[in-house]
């Protein structure tokens, strides 16, 4: 909003300069203002976006990095798995927890762009309810919730979960709609698939599978057309999400059922 206020006053000046000194008809004064205006709003906007992309960089190279270290610990206890199941999970959450706070710590950088970019605020609001969202940390999610920016079917499945977990019925069908009707086909199995499990949970049958049948319509998934013919053949209990993998599972509704396999000759169980 600064950039604004500046390249605006940036703007009424060269039209003073211009209409006083003679340079110019005030007609044209005022064009050349204008033009002044927007040339300076794309310059600075253009600068300030590529600081604020670096700065966005840095907090994704965190995370990558991170989720890389964490990939390779999981190979390795595939070739020789963990002698406590527990005690690894507890130790892979530790080091994603580091890893996440991090890029918390890192995300600081940003909070420099908030008067300088529109919508800044909101942007890192969004960004840090999802490294909290990952946290569980459902305290500060709750806190920055009403600042984010719901643009793709991630977030708003974050919120329709959260609103699943406070017991907000009211209001979520139509959250859902508002944000199915931005989706383009192929999008959104997971925000299809929530708000089925939801209504499935809510013992709402008929209206979970109506809602995969309008999943079905827009995109080609199996786990969404697997439960649909589940609930169509009163199925209830066959209804899973598992399909979708980490996916929904970092979701927070449930957890993943982990076994782990007996080593059979040179082979071993993969751990997770």
């Amino acid at each position: 909003m600064l950039t604004v206020m500046l390249n605006a006053g940036f703007g009424v000046l060269m039209l003073l300069a211009l209409g006083m000194s003679g340079g110019a008809r005030w007609g044209w004064a005022v064009f050349w203002g204008v033009a002044a205006f927007a040339v300076a709003q794309v310059a600075t906007g253009f600068l300030i976006q590529r600081r604020i992309k670096a700065a966005m960089d840095g907090v994704q190279k965190i995370l990558m990095d991170g989720q890389k270290r964490l990939q390779a610990k999981v190979n390795q206890w595939q070739m020789r798995p963990p002698g406590s199941l527990k005690q690894a999970q507890i130790e892979m959450e530790r080091e994603q927890r580091v890893v996440v706070e991090r890029a918390l710590e890192a995300s600081q950088e940003l909070e420099r762009f908030n008067r300088w970019a529109p919508l800044m605020g909101r942007q890192l609001a969004t960004l840090r309810l999802q490294l909290y969202w990952m946290l569980k940390d459902f305290k500060k999610v709750d806190e920055l919730m009403p600042k984010v920016l719901v643009m793709d079917p991630m977030m708003a499945a974050i919120k329709l979960a959260r609103m699943h977990m406070l017991e907000q019925k009211e209001g979520m069908a139509a959250f859902f709609k508002k944000q199915t009707r931005r989706l383009r086909y192929g999008q959104g199995a997971l925000l299809y698939a929530l708000y089925a499990w939801i209504l499935v949970q809510n013992q709402d049958i008929d209206g979970a599978h109506k809602v995969l049948i309008e999943a079905g319509e827009k995109m080609e998934n199996e786990t969404l057309k697997r439960n649909r013919e589940h609930l169509a053949n009163n199925r209830i209990g066959q209804f899973s999400n598992a399909g979708l993998g980490d996916e929904w599972y970092a979701l927070h509704l449930e957890q993943p059922k982990i076994k782990m396999q007996r080593q059979r000759g040179n082979a071993y169980g993969r751990p997770f």
